[in-house]
């Protein structure tokens, strides 16, 4: 090879790598001759730039983890919290249906009771049973540890509330003294607003007289529910029962005012118990839908409705002498035909669900022959009445103090 054509080949190989900026050594390949082969090119400022991006998302990644790990490890260890050493005074807290969280440490704070929402958020989430704490009242102190707080609204045996227990079969009369027993007010302060019964959301056809409509229930009555609010309470909670039984469409169907089926209700309850309800309230419909009979006239002769005129409740067998006493009373079924004025007393659900929906039955008599069992007999026969009369009259013969 001359010395020219040497220069020549040596000017195109430097000619090959003038646009190679930067040589990368471990891209380099050579032959088996030793000549090396073309290389890779990078460009300088392009590969600065990617590794300026890298650096600033993998600093700003690992900036926004830190932050947020850093932030939440603050909220937990550094929220203000009452110690709890200086827990004092009282403070009659209330969680109100469908609180959350949040809501509830508000309101704990404006009253209060714990230093900060954070405290007492980070202390339920904290206590697996946070989601169990029930709507109701709480006895709490002022600057507690929101720790102490939610462990006593988690347990539901916390709760402050006046447990007042109405049963089945009791008249108004006997409902006030039941309240004036179980709660702080005494009979005149119940008294006082059924003076004006349009104020506890009676239906139309009760006609403002809440005898029957102040349902038997087990209530839970909160530390600042006053006499308004627990009548109003017990007619809503009728409410629910009549719209349990369907008591309107019901009464409409069996050509009745829902007025006449809860007083037909109340009469089931005072004179029936258990699966015989239906069958009495049977009676009741046979007896006033077939005056004619010969036997009954329309007459009910229903004891409980004349004890209720006589002012007295229960099962006492009554004397002619009583009856005669009272026989002008509207609610003497000895006397007049057909339904009383109204219920005589609060009939429970399976009252109203009997009057509602009578069993099927020809029958126009009813003895309860075992005052003890409730055992009681039915028939159409008045010849058939009569033994089972016999049956309860040898009955109290021998158990005299429940007749």
């Amino acid at each position: 090879m001359t010395d020219e054509q040497h220069q020549h080949d040596v000017t195109q190989e430097d000619d090959g790598l003038l646009g190679a900026e930067v040589d990368d050594a471990d891209d380099e390949t050579y032959d088996p001759g030793g000549r090396r082969r073309g290389r890779k090119r990078r460009s300088v400022p392009g590969c600065i730039a990617v590794l300026v991006a890298l650096a600033v998302i993998v600093g700003g990644f690992y900036f926004v983890v830190s932050w947020g790990i850093d932030t939440v490890r603050d909220q937990f260890e550094s929220a203000p919290d009452y110690s709890g050493a200086d827990a004092h005074g009282k403070v009659m807290f209330e969680v109100e249906q469908g609180d959350t969280v949040a809501e509830m440490g508000r309101n704990l704070k404006a009253a209060g009771v714990v230093e900060s929402v954070d405290a007492f958020t980070n202390a339920a989430i904290a206590n697996p049973d946070s989601n169990q704490i029930q709507f109701g009242f709480y006895q709490l102190q002022k600057e507690m540890a929101a720790d102490d707080v939610v462990a006593i609204l988690v347990d539901p045996a916390n709760q402050v509330k006046n447990t007042v227990a109405i049963p089945e079969g009791l008249s108004v009369d006997q409902i006030v003294q039941a309240l004036d027993k179980g709660t702080e007010y005494k009979a005149k302060d119940f008294e006082k607003v059924l003076a004006n019964p349009g104020q506890l959301g009676l239906p139309d056809y009760a006609e403002g007289n809440p005898e029957g409509y102040l349902f038997p229930a087990t209530y839970d009555f909160g530390p600042n529910d006053d006499p308004k609010q627990m009548l109003t309470a017990m007619v809503d909670r009728w409410k629910q029962a009549a719209e349990d039984a369907d008591l309107e469409a019901r009464a409409a169907e069996l050509g009745y005012t829902p007025h006449e089926l809860m007083t037909i209700a109340s009469l089931v309850e005072a004179e029936g118990r258990g699966d015989d309800m239906p069958n009495i309230a049977r009676v009741i419909y046979n007896r006033i839908e077939n005056p004619d009979n010969g036997v009954t006239n329309g007459k009910l002769q229903i004891d409980a409705a004349v004890n209720y005129a006589l002012g007295r409740s229960g099962i006492t067998r009554l004397t002619q002498e009583e009856i005669d006493s009272v026989a002008d009373s509207p609610y003497n079924t000895y006397t007049q035909v057909g339904l009383p004025p109204g219920p005589i007393e609060a009939p429970g659900d399976a009252a109203i669900q009997a009057a509602a929906n009578p069993a099927d039955g020809d029958w126009l008599f009813y003895v309860t022959v075992n005052l003890k069992t409730g055992e009681t007999k039915f028939t159409e026969s008045y010849d058939e009445f009569l033994q089972f009369k016999a049956e309860l009259d040898e009955y109290c013969a021998t158990e005299s103090d429940r007749c």
